[in-house]
C-alpha cells in the first residue's frame, strides 16, 4: 500500500460475534472489504428508464447494459432533479417514478444523492408568470416537499448548484436568476439550506460550481462567515475542451481543503475522443452531430482517469467521487462515458475498476480469531463482512 494513502488505512482489533451475540472463538474466518471509506460513483439517470420501463427493445438492452456495469464499479448514484424536467407541469412532479428508481438503487446497497434542488439551468418554464417573491416562495416550498418525500430513500442533496455565475446568468430568462438578484448570492444561498436542512436535519447537504476559481472559494467563505451550515462542497471537473493538469488538481484541492469540509468530486468528465476546440467559450455551444472516440483518446482518458482519481485518493478530504456521464452521448453528444452508448466497457472502465476494486481495496483475507472472538485488521477503510462456518457479521474500519 503506497504511503499517499496512509490515511485511508486503518489497524483495529474486532470481535466477531455470531448472530446471537455470542463471540466465534478459535475459529478461522474469511475477511473481505465490501465498500471503501470514498463514495465512488456516477450520475445514474439511466435507471429511471429501466426502472420505470420507459424504454423499448434494443433501446432498454443497450440501457440495462449500462446500469449493470454502473452497479458493478459503483456504490454512489445521483438522480436528476432539475425543476424543468422533474416538474415541466405545475403539481406534476415525477416524485413516484424517481423513488421508485432510487428505491431500487438502495435496496441493491446503493447510496442515492439528489441534483439539484436550485439551479437557474433547466429551471421550470412556469415560474416565469409570477413574481420574484412568489418565485422564492415557491421555491424554498419546492425544497420543503422534495427533501421532506425523499427523507429516509434520499438524504445527501446539491442543494444549490453554480451560485458563482448565477446572478450574472444572461442567456436566457429564468426564474432562479431572478430571486439571485433579489436575494443576493448568500442571502439566496442561506434560505435554500436552512429550508433543507429544516425538511431533513440529518441530511448531507452540499454547495456544487464548475467555477474553480478564486470566486467560488471566496463565496464558501463567506458563506461560512454568514453561519450556512455547509456540510461538504462540490467541485466539478468537466475537462471537454481542456485536461486539468495534475498542478492544478493539486492546487484546487489545497485551496479547498483549507476550509476543513468534506469535498465531493461531484461531476467529472474525461474525453475519448478529440477535445472540444479551444475557441468555444460556453460549453453548451459545442453539441456536433457525431463526436466519436478516437484511438488515441481511449488511451488518454484511461490515463487521465487513473492520474486525477489517484491525485483524489491521496487527499484526506475527498470522501465522495462521482463520474458524470456514464456512457456516451450524454452532455453534449460528448464521447465522455466510461461505456458506449451500448453498455461496452472502454479502456477507461477497465483502469478505474482496477484501482477502486482491487489496488484500493484490502485482498480478502483467512484469519483466525483468538478465545474471545478477536481478530487484528490491517486494511484500507471501509465496510467489510466476516463469514465464519455459522454465519456472517459486518463490521466498519475506520
Amino acid at each position: 500500500m503506497s504511503n499517499s494513502y496512509e490515511h485511508r488505512i486503518g489497524t483495529d482489533k474486532v470481535q466477531i460475534k455470531a448472530a446471537n451475540g455470542q463471540p466465534v472463538a478459535n475459529t478461522e474466518v474469511t475477511v473481505r472489504q465490501v465498500k471503501g471509506s470514498v463514495s465512488f460513483g456516477c450520475a445514474a439517470f439511466e435507471t429511471l428508464n429501466t426502472v420505470n420501463g420507459l424504454k423499448k427493445g434494443e433501446e432498454l438492452k443497450n440501457a440495462e447494459r449500462v446500469v449493470d456495469n454502473m452497479l458493478e464499479i459503483f456504490d454512489f448514484f445521483t438522480l436528476p432533479f432539475y425543476w424543468g424536467r422533474f416538474e415541466p407541469v405545475r403539481g406534476k412532479p415525477m416524485t413516484k417514478e424517481t423513488i421508485k428508481a432510487a428505491k431500487w438503487l438502495r435496496e441493491r446497497g446503493r447510496t442515492v444523492k439528489g441534483h439539484p434542488l436550485c439551479w437557474h439551468t433547466v429551471c421550470a418554464d412556469w415560474l416565469l408568470e409570477f413574481s420574484d417573491e412568489e418565485i422564492l416562495k415557491k421555491q424554498l416550498e419546492r425544497i420543503k416537499r422534495d427533501v421532506t418525500d425523499f427523507k429516509g430513500i434520499i438524504d445527501i442533496w446539491d442543494v444549490i448548484n453554480e451560485v458563482v455565475i448565477m446572478p450574472v446568468f444572461d442567456r436566457y430568462d429564468n426564474a432562479v436568476t431572478r430571486i439571485c438578484k433579489m436575494e443576493g448570492q448568500v442571502g439566496l444561498v442561506k434560505k435554500v439550506f436552512d429550508e433543507a436542512r429544516h425538511a431533513n436535519p440529518d441530511a448531507v447537504l452540499l454547495i456544487n460550481d464548475f467555477d474553480m476559481s478564486t470566486d467560488y472559494s471566496d463565496l464558501v467563505q463567506k458563506l461560512l462567515d454568514a453561519g450556512v451550515c455547509i456540510d461538504a462542497i462540490g467541485l466539478q471537473s468537466h475537462m471537454h475542451q481542456r485536461i486539468w493538469p495534475i498542478e492544478k488538481t493539486h492546487e484546487v484541492l489545497e485551496r479547498f481543503s483549507k476550509f476543513g469540509l468534506p469535498l465531493h468530486f461531484t461531476e467529472i468528465n474525461l474525453v475519448s475522443g478529440d477535445l472540444m476546440p479551444a475557441h468555444i467559450v460556453d460549453l453548451n455551444d459545442f453539441v456536433p452531430d457525431e463526436w466519436p472516440s478516437t484511438p488515441d483518446g481511449l488511451e488518454r482518458q484511461a490515463k487521465q482517469i487513473v492520474e486525477f482519481y489517484t491525485a483524489l485518493f491521496e487527499c484526506p478530504l475527498v470522501e465522495a467521487v462521482t463520474y458524470w456521464s456514464f456512457a456516451d452521448g450524454g452532455w453534449l453528444n460528448a464521447p465522455t462515458g466510461l461505456v458506449t452508448k451500448e453498455g461496452h466497457k472502454k479502456p477507461a472502465y477497465d483502469a478505474l475498476y482496477d484501482l477502486l476494486h482491487k489496488q484500493w481495496r484490502t485482498p480478502e483475507m483467512k484469519v483466525k480469531t483468538d478465545e474471545s472472538g478477536y481478530v487484528e485488521i490491517n486494511g484500507f477503510r471501509g465496510d467489510y463482512v466476516a463469514q465464519f462456518s455459522d454465519g456472517e457479521m459486518k463490521f466498519t474500519l475506520n
